[in-house]
This record gives C-alpha cells, structure tokens and sequence, in this order.
C-alpha cells in the first residue's frame, strides 16, 4: 500500500554509512580546505579553533538535526516538508529560499571547481599558469565549468542510492585519504614547525566579540544548514535511523576536513614560502599553493595534481546535494521524472554560470556591476550571486526554520522524531535540543545577521 507521506519511488538511503558519506559530503567543500585555515590564522589561530568547535556542537548540530528532523518527519522536499507539516505559504518560502539558494550556489561554485580541474592538469604536466590570466580565459573557464556541472548531473541522475550514495561511498574516502597524505609530507618539511605553531598555538588574548562572531558564521555555514540539504537528505531516511549519531558524525566529519586542511597548508607555506601571507582567500589555493608544491621533493607536481583533485572531490560531493535539492522539489511537487529534473536544473545552471565565469574578465559588464549593503561595497556578478544567496538568504532561511519549529509547529513533536531510533536522546539530550531551538539558536542566528549589516561596526562577513 502506497503511503501518502512519503511514496516508495522518492527512493531511500541503502544504510546509514551512505548517509552519513552523503550527507558529510554535502557538508565538506571547498570553504573547508581554504577558508576556514585562513580565517582561523586571521583570528588567534588555536583559540579560534576552540571557539569554531563550541560553536558547532552548540549552533550547528541544534540546526543540523532541526533540518534532518523535519525532513524525516515530512518525507518531503524543503518546500513539500513546510507545506505537508501544515505551515502558510510564508513559511513556506524558506523552503522556495532553499531551492533557489542550491541552483544559484550551484551555478557559481561551479566555476571555482572548473578551476579545480584545469589546475590537476597543469600541475600534473607541471606548467606554471598565472591565476590572474588563467581566470580571464574565458575559452578555458567556461568550458571546465560546464564538465563539472555534467559530472554532477550525471551522479544525480543515478538516484538516492544507485548514484548519491554510491558516489559518496567512494568519494568521502578518497577524499580523506588524500587529506591524510598531503598533512603527513606537509608536517615533515624542514621549517614545518613554524606553520603548525601559527596554526595551533592558541592566543586567547584575539579573542573578542569579532573573533566569536567569525566562528559562529564559519560554524553555521560549515554544516550546511540553511541550504535544505539536510531536508532532503533527511526525507530519504527510514526512521530507524539513529539521527543523532548520525548527525555527531556529519559533524565531526566536516569540523575534521576543515581542521585537516590547516595542516595541510600552513606547515608547507611556512616551510617553503615563508615570505608569503597566508589570507589570500582563493589566490592562496591557485596562485601561492602551486608553487608550494613545486618545491617539494620528490614528485611535488604528483602531490599539486592530488591536492587539486582533493579540491574537485570536495566541489563534487558538495555539487551533488545542491543540485538533488531543487530535483526532489521538481520530483517531489511537480511529479517530474529524475531525468527530467536533473537534465532540465542542470542545464539551466550552466547558463547561468557564464556570467559568473565571465566576472573575473576585467572590463566586461558583469566584472563592473556593483551594489553597496549597508555600508558592504559587493563588486561583481559572481561576489552578488555569493552574497545574496551563499550568504544572506542561508541565514534567513536559518531563522525562519528554526522559527518554525520552534515557536509555530510543536518543536516537541520534532525532538521526538529525533528520539525515534536514538533511545539515548530522551532526557536531558531531549530537553536541551528543544531549548535551543527555541531561544539559543534564534538569537544567534540574529546576532549574525545584525553583525552581517554592521550593527556591530564593520559589516561582518557571517561565514
């Protein structure tokens, strides 16, 4: 008998390792092996740690299980999960937010990891290229762009578990072992000891109101919440499934890469170019890395080409839950097939890529265009794209569903869905999730958007 709430041919999760491979995936991306090691130096190193990892286990993981859990309960996509558990139309829009949010983030994310694939290339042949020029190549970005959205496109269409779930499987993996190759050569250079202290060495002294603000936003974006990935994925799973162990180690998992991608970066550049800065955003990763990995010996192109190849992965396994989101939404509402959804989604996040692609050309229209947010000066199409949908509308999103649950829906019925399958999170466990979500999670959520606007001074980046 066909159930109304959550029909067979939505497809589930084969176990809860695949869902933890995918939904850990969805979490890790590229932000973890760049940004967090650079935000972390430019915050008091170790002491920044310590407050991200507070940070996560006491905002995120409350989000990340609020998703999960309305998800499970629901069976549906972002939008169908608000609409079947009795929400209006206007909290229906944080779930519409979230499938725009994943085909927009898709479009954009896609060119940095076009980038990815021509960099395992010439690092592998070992051709020096200059980023600055490489990126105002349009003949090469645009078209390593389009590969990448087929590759993504072309895991999606295999289903939940015939393609998601097999490809993370192998993809997580893959991933970590690369990770745990490129730390052990980069932590043994001669000179390495001085990058692992900047990194590590606490300085509890930087810590201020800025410093706890940067960690909650890179703690809030780095699960993934906000996006209604965690909906989704939450939808495909069998209420068997433990979600809070789960959830612990999606958790761990994503807080691990970024830890790891530290290590793998500072040690190196302060061992063989000690002269350089090591906040350069995604000048750090394509212009300064290679010519890091050039001077390792032996087979420095060897370990360039895998560090790129690491970066592709984690585009990869993030690439797969933006796009499935605003598939199940077609699947799901509109009773299109997954062939349908994928192929139609994907090709329309290929044009929209082009602009994006073309925004680093200097000169052109969509490198010029510019809007200034309270006091925020955001300068081309790609850094629009970013910070109205990568940024501004995951915090809203955040707010409104924590809202939901919390305040308009019975966010005990919601912490039982938890407790289904995970007899230890009755109790204590139970309570402090729900006084989360209700208080604590709310308020952060708000102080992140006000810092976002510059009530706080400076107009903060949030993640």
């Amino acid at each position: 008998m066909q159930n109304s709430i959550k029909p067979p041919s939505r497809g589930q999760w084969g176990s809860s390792f695949g869902f933890i491979m995918a939904a850990g995936g969805s979490a890790v991306g590229l932000g973890n092996i760049w940004r967090f090691p650079y935000i972390t130096g430019q915050n008091g190193g170790g002491a920044f740690v310590f407050v991200y990892v507070l940070c996560v286990l006491l905002i995120g993981l409350p989000l990340l299980l609020n998703e999960i859990a309305l998800g499970r309960k629901s069976g549906r996509n972002p939008v169908g999960a608000i609409k079947e558990t009795g929400g209006s139309g206007f909290w229906q829009t944080a779930g519409v937010l979230c499938v725009l949010v994943c085909f927009a983030v898709l479009s954009y994310y896609s060119v940095i990891a076009g980038w990815t694939i021509g960099y395992i290339f010439t690092e592998l042949i070992n051709i020096p290229v200059d980023f600055e020029d490489f990126v105002q190549t349009p003949l090469y970005v645009i078209p390593l762009c389009m590969l990448f959205i087929l590759m993504t496109i072309s895991v999606v269409l295999g289903g939940i578990s015939g393609g998601i779930e097999k490809a993370a499987k192998f993809l997580m993996p893959v991933l970590f072992l690369i990770i745990i190759l490129i730390a052990a050569r980069s932590v043994t250079l001669p000179g390495a000891g001085a990058g692992i202290e900047y990194y590590l060495s606490p300085d509890f002294t930087k810590i201020n109101g800025k410093v706890i603000l940067s960690a909650l936003g890179q703690a809030f974006f780095s699960l993934s919440v906000g996006w209604g990935l965690m909906i989704t994925f939450g939808s495909y799973l069998p209420k068997t499934n433990n979600v809070i162990q789960s959830s612990g180690w999606i958790a761990g998992m994503d807080s691990m890469v970024a830890l790891m991608g530290g290590l793998m970066i500072f040690p190196a550049l302060f061992a063989l170019l000690p002269g350089v800065s090591p906040d350069e955003g995604p000048a750090l990763v394509f212009n300064v890395l290679p010519r890091v990995f050039d001077q390792i010996e032996p087979f420095g192109n060897i370990i360039g080409g895998m560090f790129f190849l690491l970066l592709l992965v984690a585009a990869l396994t993030s690439s797969i839950s933006m796009l499935e989101v605003p598939v199940a939404y077609f699947i799901d509402e509109r009773k299109w097939s997954r062939k349908k959804a994928a192929w139609t989604i994907g090709i329309a996040a290929m044009f929209l890529s082009i602009p994006s692609s073309l925004a680093a050309v200097k000169g052109n229209f969509f490198n010029q265009l510019g809007f200034n947010f309270f006091g925020r000066q955001i300068a081309g199409f790609f850094d629009l794209m970013d910070f109205f949908f990568g940024t501004l509308a995951i915090v809203i999103i955040c707010l409104m569903l924590s809202l939901y649950t919390g305040w308009v829906k019975n966010v005990k019925e919601y912490a039982s869905e938890l407790a289904m399958g995970a007899v230890s999170f009755d109790g204590f466990p139970k309570k402090a999730w729900v006084f989360f979500i209700k208080w604590i999670c709310p308020i952060v959520i708000t102080l992140v958007l006000l810092n976002m606007i510059g009530v706080f001074g400076e107009p903060g980046e949030g993640g």
